[in-house]
């Protein structure tokens, strides 16, 4: 069994893949590869088998700065990660396997988003998603940075895709109010779960049922459901693995191999989802028994820049400026009428890009799928962040003033 500093520095050097050798770009846990990779072991020993573990942003901006490490499959539950690596022909052609075999990219499980708390906790579990909004989850709930996170950004899109963009927006806005932390990788929020960091977490499925009986988890309604994928990649050097491990992966052992504890993820294969029916909880089954909706994962990957550059400019930059003002808000509607905090409400929960800039300027972005300014970044994506993070400040500038003035009237 390998090392993972062993693997990291044999990754670290640029060569072409062996021929013997199998090589795996993932953003799943170890949890998940090392079963996988004993499978493998036991299927095809004459293989070496290699993952590397990278969050699904810097996987994406690593096959597209052209391979150079020679992996032959990415692994991840994105999908939008499909979406934007197939725009840019970075998958083998639909027929590498052959007729028989499987497709250069395959759906292996599905997945939903919703939030998770201690089991043992005494705070009361949400039951939808505008529950997450009520002041007893005053810095109690805690999420990762989507732009850290392809879990993550896959929660805030649903949102979006379900509220429309400026209600999801406003939603998300009026959230941060309750959050204590954003983590800095989606893995953070189950361990913050466990460490007792905070008691609500915001996240996908799998990261809570593979903690077993210490996590409880609910999904957000109505469900969308996704699902996660395997592709192999052009430039690989070993096509002919690349198609053992998808075969293996999508054969009935490979299947039943996604409900060990470690791993908990849900089939694609119907049938084998009824086979193993006892060893998906309850709540999951009847969550995907409810009416669901389609994830667009085109639509997502079309204004990727924009929605994890927004996000990062609205909450994660400027979230105690946030936090402060719905405590003032919050405050002030106990004791004045809520029409008067009308105006103040408009400017916390507006979004200073339209759904179509948003998809315009991530379309001219040359800076990859990064939010912040990097230093090779052009005039454009510096202007278009400087204007939003100008648009932003004043509108809190804004809000501050009429909530002091309306904070002065109630105490007279």
């Amino acid at each position: 069994m390998k090392l993972a500093l062993v693997l990291t520095l044999t990754f670290a050097i640029p060569s072409t893949a062996l021929s013997d050798e199998l090589r795996i770009l993932t953003s799943f846990p170890s949890g998940m590869t090392t079963t996988f990779e004993e499978l493998w072991e036991e299927r095809f020993p004459q293989t070496e088998i290699r993952f590397l573990n990278k969050n699904t942003i810097s996987g994406v901006e690593e096959v597209q700065r052209g391979n150079l490490r020679g992996f032959d499959l990415f692994w991840a539950s994105s999908p939008e990660a499909f979406v934007l690596l197939d725009q840019t022909d970075e998958f083998a052609p639909p027929s590498t396997c052959g007729g028989e075999g499987p497709a250069s990219i395959e759906a292996f499980a599905i997945s939903s988003v919703g939030w998770a708390r201690r089991t043992e906790s005494e705070l009361f579990m949400p039951g939808e998603w505008n529950d997450l909004l009520l002041p007893i989850y005053r810095d109690q709930i805690a999420m990762a940075r989507p732009a850290r996170s392809g879990t993550t950004h896959l929660l805030v899109e649903q949102i979006l895709q379900m509220r429309g963009w400026d209600d999801g927006w406003a939603y998300l806005l009026e959230l941060s109010g309750n959050l204590s932390t954003l983590t800095a990788r989606s893995h953070g929020v189950p361990s913050g779960l466990l460490n007792d960091r905070f008691d609500i977490g915001l996240m996908i499925d799998f990261l809570s049922m593979s903690q077993g009986e210490a996590l409880q988890f609910r999904y957000g309604r109505p469900t969308m459901i996704f699902a996660a994928q395997i592709g192999i990649l052009d430039g690989g050097g070993n096509s002919e693995a690349a198609c053992q491990f998808v075969e293996l992966l999508l054969s009935r052992d490979g299947q039943i191999a996604l409900t060990d504890p470690r791993i908990s993820r849900i089939p694609i294969d119907p049938a084998i989802r009824s086979e193993v029916a006892t060893n998906i909880p309850e709540d999951i089954s009847t969550g995907l028994q409810l009416a669901w909706l389609d994830y667009d994962a085109q639509t997502s990957a079309n204004r990727f820049w924009a929605v994890n550059t927004l996000f990062d400019l609205m909450i994660t930059d400027v979230l105690t400026e946030r936090r402060a003002l719905w405590r003032r808000y919050y405050d002030l509607a106990e004791q004045i009428p809520l029409e008067r905090l009308s105006d103040v409400k408009r400017l916390i929960t507006t979004v200073p890009a339209s759904e179509l800039d948003a998809v315009q300027i991530s379309g001219r972005s040359d800076t990859g799928l990064r939010p912040a300014v990097q230093p090779l970044a052009g005039s454009f994506e510096r202007d278009v962040i400087g204007q939003w993070r100008d648009d932003i400040a004043s509108q809190l500038r804004d809000a501050d003033v009429i909530l002091t003035s309306l904070e002065q009237a109630a105490r007279q």
